[in-house]
This record gives C-alpha cells, sequence and structure tokens, in this order.
C-alpha cells in the first residue's frame, strides 16, 4: 500500500527543507574564506565539563575538518585537576590568577591533561572517524618555557613549575594537519634543562596560532564576551581593535585577562582575528565561523598609523 501525504504536511516538508538550503547557502562565503584555513580553538570552561556540550563540541570539530578547514584544539582542564589534585589530597593555591604548580601538583597536572581531558577530546572527536591525534606541548618540543613568576604588591612571587612559552616548533604539528588530522594539544610545556612546566592555556593557543599563522583564534569561555560596563550592564562588547583592548586590559578580572590578553597577543602577532566565545551556547564555534551575525567579542587589528 502506497504512503500518502497531506498537501499541508508536503509544504511544511517543503518548508523545512528550503530553510535548511538557505542555511548552508548563506554559509557558502564563509566556507570559501576559510577552507584550507588553519584555526586554533582554546576548548575549556564549561563547554569541557557538560555532556551534551561535550558532544556538540566534537561535531563542530568534525564538521569543520569535513568543510575543509584545518582545526587546531588546546585545552586546559581546571575542573579536572581541581578534583584530581583534592583527591590526592594536595592543596592548590593561585597567585595573580595562576596556579601555584608544585612538583608533587605538577605530577597530577601532567597526569589529568594528558591522560584524561586529552584522550577524552580525542575519543569523542574519533567516533565519527580517525581524526583526532593527541600531543602534548612536551612533544617534538612543540613548546619550551621559561619559569614564569607573578608580581604580587610590586614583588615578584614564585609560582613554582609555571611556565611562560618562549618558543614554539610546530612541525609536527603542520605534518599532523597535512595528512588530514586534527591535533588536541594538552597546555604542558618543557624547559631547556628537561624541567616540566604548566602553562596557561590560553597563551599557549596563542602562541600556536601566530607559530602556525593561523586565519583565526577562537577562545571558548563561559561567558557571553567581553562586558561593556561588568557589573553594571551585561552589554557584550562585538569587536574591538587591539589598541582598544590595551586600554581595557588593566581593569578585568582576573578570569577574563589572561583570555582577551591571548586574543590581543595573537591579533598582534599576525592573526587577522581573534574572538572569544560562550562555549555554553551548542555549536557555538560554528556559529561564529559559518554566520553573517557572529557571537561573542571579536578582535581585529588597529587601522594603520594607529599606535600599538
Amino acid at each position: 500500500m502506497s504512503a500518502v501525504t497531506s498537501g499541508a504536511q508536503m509544504r511544511k516538508n517543503r518548508a523545512d527543507v528550503m530553510s535548511k538550503a538557505e542555511v548552508l547557502i548563506k554559509a557558502l562565503p564563509w566556507l570559501e574564506r576559510f577552507h584550507g584555513k588553519t584555526v586554533v580553538i582554546k576548548y575549556g570552561g564549561h563547554a569541557m565539563t557538560d555532556e551534551e556540550l561535550r558532544h556538540s563540541f566534537a561535531e563542530d570539530i568534525v564538521f569543520l575538518r569535513y568543510a575543509g578547514l584545518r582545526p587546531v584544539i588546546v585545552h586546559g582542564g581546571g575542573p579536572q585537576i581541581n578534583a584530581a589534585l583534592d583527591r590526592n589530597g594536595i592543596d592548590s593555591t593561585f597567585t595573580a590568577g595562576l596556579r601555584v604548580t608544585t612538583p608533587e601538583a605538577m605530577e597530577v597536572v601532567r597526569m589529568v591533561l594528558t591522560g584524561q581531558v586529552q584522550r577524552d577530546v580525542v575519543g569523542l572527536i574519533n567516533r565519527h572517524g580517525p581524526f583526532a591525534l593527541g600531543m602534548s606541548g612536551e612533544d617534538a618540543n612543540l613548546f619550551t618555557a621559561e619559569r614564569k613568576r607573578a608580581l604580587v604588591d610590586g614583588e615578584p612571587v614564585d609560582l613554582g613549575q609555571v611556565g611562560e612559552i618562549v618558543e614554539v616548533q610546530v612541525a609536527a604539528v603542520r605534518a599532523l594537519l597535512d595528512d588530514g588530522r586534527v591535533p588536541v594539544i594538552s597546555s604542558i610545556a618543557r624547559g631547556d634543562d628537561g624541567e616540566v612546566f604548566n602553562v596557561n592555556a590560553d597563551t599557549a593557543a596563542a602562541a600556536l596560532a601566530v607559530a602556525l599563522d593561523a586565519a583565526k583564534l577562537v577562545v571558548l569561555t563561559d561567558v557571553e564576551g567581553l562586558y561593556a560596563d561588568w557589573p553594571d550592564s551585561d552589554d557584550v562588547i562585538g569587536s574591538l581593535t587591539t589598541d582598544e583592548l590595551a586600554v581595557l586590559l588593566p581593569d578585568l578580572s582576573a578570569g577574563m585577562a589572561p583570555k582577551m590578553e591571548a586574543c590581543l597577543a595573537a591579533v598582534r602577532g599576525g592573526i587577522p582575528q581573534a574572538h572569544v566565545l560562550d562555549g555554553r551556547v551548542p555549536h557555538s564555534l560554528l556559529l561564529e565561523i559559518f554566520t553573517d551575525e557572529g557571537i561573542g567579542t571579536m578582535v581585529l587589528p588597529s587601522p594603520p598609523g594607529a599606535m600599538e
């Protein structure tokens, strides 16, 4: 017996299909613009701990890969590290927004980032095909760092095994990209003397984006973007230049400052644009890259001749 569909249902089905076609057509300019281009994504925050968001992030990355982009993921793992330190009875303190990392804590940080968080991201992506491959910043000397000291009340404070990246060697990452893989990179670095450092994932993503000459840096976070007048207003700054951002940086919160500093460093380092997105929004990555409206806050170079 043949199936019969009412005229009203057929018209509804046609409208649904047409709306999907319209979305794809609107994405065409962005597909053309970014095809073959490298995009570095800093992955962290709520998007990394919520089960549904973890799956949607993996789907976004696979979509980018099939669409002809070359995504690279740099991840942190603050919540997972905190939980592991607690389980092991290791105290964790922060100074100037950075985790003071003792040798004992560094062992846990290294284990969690490369053995837990990275494997989870790789596994979720590879449910869709043999794309993702995990790396640590130690591998192939990707990230070389020096010991970082914070200034508190004008005095230098030792943060332990916390590093500041001084060199990036991207040959191994380029080889993975050329092979069609999605590198998933833990924010661990090595020192010249073999010491291992915990480095800020936002900073690591920016340094890698510059070294790879990426088309875009995207930082996923737990807020809608950079607020214009927080906490008095929840209006989000849609875009601003590096000069404008540099003026705002000293007054930003400890949580937002590293992300915006990373965007500033990336764009001043030659990246055409950097974005801070709300990772709590499903498929925020695709919304930013493939729609006219975009979401979050975009950082652009200051006009030629402007003071940097």
